[in-house]
């Protein structure tokens, strides 16, 4: 990981809070119930893999659960009202869109439509440094997979957020507001 984690600020933190700023980067209830479960956590190290373990031991409907706290790639206007606690970590998560041509944003919003359709629930990408033609390319080789293959790739893929989002969290917390 990139950042120091704070374990101590991590241990300190109320129940109630730390379960806030959990849901903040991941929306599966069992995970962050898993993870209040396991505090203290005694390093970076034991938190990150607790983070994994959590993860993958969750139900493919608690999977479903955390991907349901995503808005679809591209979807500002969602992004903006239904998920306003988020929205400046996936607006970074998702700039590249914004600078996209109006013809490669239709392509994102019909193709997210076939995949919602034949999977069930939004496509899940770790949109970190990746271009709106690349976030499209993938969406176009996913949406060929096997439902059992695809949520796996779609759990993969939301861990990779998840963690990028609890570095974010912990860098904002060495700022000097509180938490």
């Amino acid at each position: 990981m990139n950042t120091q984690i704070n374990i101590n600020w991590i241990n300190s933190l109320s129940e109630e809070k730390f379960s806030q700023e959990l849901e903040r980067c991941c929306g599966s209830s069992f995970w962050v119930k898993q993870m209040i479960k396991n505090r203290p956590y005694k390093d970076e190290n034991d938190f990150f893999q607790k983070v994994e373990k959590n993860w993958w031991t969750a139900s493919k409907a608690d999977w479903l659960e955390a991907f349901s706290h995503h808005p679809r790639i591209g979807d500002i206007k969602t992004l903006e009202t239904k998920f306003a606690n988020t929205k400046n970590w996936a607006s970074s998560e998702q700039g590249s869109v914004a600078e996209a041509n109006q013809s490669i944003i239709k392509a994102l919003y019909d193709n997210n439509i076939a995949y919602e359709k034949k999977f069930g629930y939004i496509f899940i990408v770790c949109a970190t440094g990746k271009s709106a033609e690349e976030m499209l390319s993938i969406l176009k080789m996913r949406i060929k997979n096997d439902p059992e293959i695809e949520i796996k790739k779609a759990a993969e893929e939301n861990i990779k957020i998840t963690k990028l989002r609890l570095e974010k969290l912990c860098k904002e917390a060495q700022l000097p507001h509180t938490f």
